[in-house]
């Protein structure tokens, strides 16, 4: 009885994953065709996660939820959310040294609301800090 149990527990389980679902170490896996992201050699858009130094789901081709990267390093190089295959949400980058590189919010897409920008050195980059609207800068 007890083989029959685990046996049912398998094929229930395989029965509910996706076939689609996948993970895959690289973005170097996938090809980019008409803004979906597809497996190599595929026609299906892409469903799965990455995992290694770029972590992050798609769905139906399009990034989805939170994802992050990391340097060669180990340091957390940026993290973020995606929603419909588009950044959303806050978003915030490092440096390689773990110093903060950028720090601001995306709608749909494009840079929104304040945004502050560093060089390696610290020091504020004020072409790409301010505040934008729609992606566009309208005020340092």
């Amino acid at each position: 009885m007890t083989k029959f149990t685990v046996i049912a527990a398998v094929i229930s389980f395989m029965i509910f994953i996706p076939l689609n679902t996948v993970t895959s170490e690289t973005m170097g896996d996938l090809v980019k065709r008409g803004g979906l992201y597809y497996k190599k050699y595929s026609n299906i858009p892409f469903t799965g996660n990455f995992t290694g130094f770029l972590r992050g789901s798609f769905i139906d081709g399009k990034r989805e939820g939170y994802w992050v990267r990391y340097w060669d390093n180990g340091q957390l190089a940026y993290k973020g959310n995606f929603k419909n295959g588009l950044e959303e949400g806050t978003w915030v980058g490092y440096w390689n040294n773990g110093q903060l590189s950028y720090k601001g919010s995306y709608k749909n897409g494009n840079r929104e609301g304040d945004w502050i920008d560093y060089n390696k050195d610290g020091t504020v980059n004020q072409k790409y800090s301010g505040t934008f609207k729609n992606g566009v800068k309208i005020s340092e």
